[in-house]
């Protein structure tokens, strides 16, 4: 039970292809918080800017909308009338459009989200599923959204008091104004007071893009077992075999390479670890050890050495012996001298025990050299 429950723990990272395939799904980073204080940055930026062209261009509106003379009323024209009227307030209402919705698209484009994704407006069942609202209202995305909207409302609510505060002298003075005077002032107080806001949203956004990006990435964790299903779905790929061909065959070095290639046997592990030796009687004293690795190095020899048609034989015991003990350009340890050489022997006269249908010779590995997979001595019951 215990392994079972260690298997199914989801502790790795998401892998490249789990977040390609999110995204496909429409499980995106996405912050409502940073597409809020973006569309109000717009806002304020567009009231400092083109404020005064707006209230200008309405103002114009309302006169020319209340001023009638004959020449208007004989030659009555209503859509002269409303292109000459028309234009000039719309004008800065599109520039305001326009500013809306580059904020709107600058949200998912700085979060990396930015696309169509087709699947996410398929029909899906649980959406409109009464327990799976419940979920999200009760659970725990639940309770970080009120307290998200609990914070938003205080920061805000302080923000706009201080504003109110300091303005009040300057508001309650507006009734004593002109008109035009009292209309350049509000805009002006609006457009501080918007910006103010503004910095209180962008504030909660810089906050709020985080947390998204941590809950996304905790909701997409993997377990090892998630990992390995994974790895087999993704063995047919020729693309991904080629990939990982060649970031083996950049883990070794040239002269390496070159080692495996003039190695007499290989011996594995069968997986894990990989010895390349090499022993040329009458040149070499003892047999000696050109090339090890574990893991990716390991494989990276294996696919050399089938490429070179370098025999290999499973050996597991001797394999980890030697690669615990021995490093590459020296020879094996004196202790390994038989079991190396009952295996050399059997190499040499591969051809023959291939025709003769002879299996691999059994071996025996001093216990003084026997090792686990992390280089642990064995110690015999």
């Amino acid at each position: 039970m215990a392994g079972q429950g260690d298997k199914d723990q989801k502790t790795e990272k998401p892998t490249p292809k789990k977040l390609q395939d999110s995204k496909k799904e429409g499980d995106v980073l996405m912050s409502r918080e940073l597409a809020t204080a973006l569309m109000m940055l717009a806002a304020a930026g567009w009231l400092i800017a083109a404020g005064g062209w707006f209230v200008q261009s309405a103002s114009e509106l309302v006169r020319r909308g209340l001023t009638l003379n004959a020449a208007d009323v004989g030659d009555f024209d209503p859509a002269q009338a409303l292109l000459r009227n028309g234009v000039d307030i719309l004008l800065p209402l599109a520039s305001l459009f326009a500013l809306a919705l580059l904020a709107a698209i600058a949200g998912p484009a700085m979060l990396g989200s930015f696309g169509w994704r087709g699947k996410s407006l398929q029909f899906k069942g649980n959406r409109i599923n009464p327990m799976s609202g419940l979920k999200r209202m009760f659970g725990m995305n639940g309770v970080i959204e009120l307290i998200k909207a609990l914070a938003k409302v205080a920061l805000l609510g302080v923000i706009g008091y201080i504003i109110i505060a300091q303005n009040l002298p300057a508001i309650m003075a507006l009734a004593g104004s002109d008109l035009v005077g009292a209309i350049g002032l509000a805009g002006k107080k609006i457009g501080l007071a918007v910006l103010t806001m503004t910095g209180g949203l962008v504030v909660i956004a810089l906050i709020d893009v985080p947390a998204q990006w941590f809950q996304r990435n905790k909701r997409l964790m993997m377990s090892k077992q998630d990992i390995r299903d994974e790895m087999k779905q993704s063995e047919g790929s020729p693309e991904l075999k080629q990939a990982q061909r060649q970031r083996r065959h950049d883990l070794l070095s040239n002269s390496a390479r070159q080692a495996v290639t003039e190695a007499t046997v290989i011996l594995t592990n069968p997986t894990h670890f990989s010895v390349a030796l090499r022993y040329r009687p009458g040149v070499d004293a003892a047999p000696v050890v050109v090339a090890r690795g574990r893991g990716d190095v390991a494989l990276a020899i294996r696919e050399l050495a089938r490429d070179a048609a370098v025999p290999m034989l499973e050996y597991p015991q001797l394999t980890r012996a030697i690669y615990f003990t021995s490093r590459a350009g020296h020879m094996i340890a004196e202790e390994l001298f038989v079991a190396v050489a009952t295996v050399l022997a059997f190499v040499f006269q591969l051809e023959q025990a291939m025709a003769e249908g002879r299996s691999q010779p059994m071996v025996d590995v001093p216990p003084t050299h026997h090792y686990d997979p992390e280089g642990q001595k064995q110690t015999s019951a």
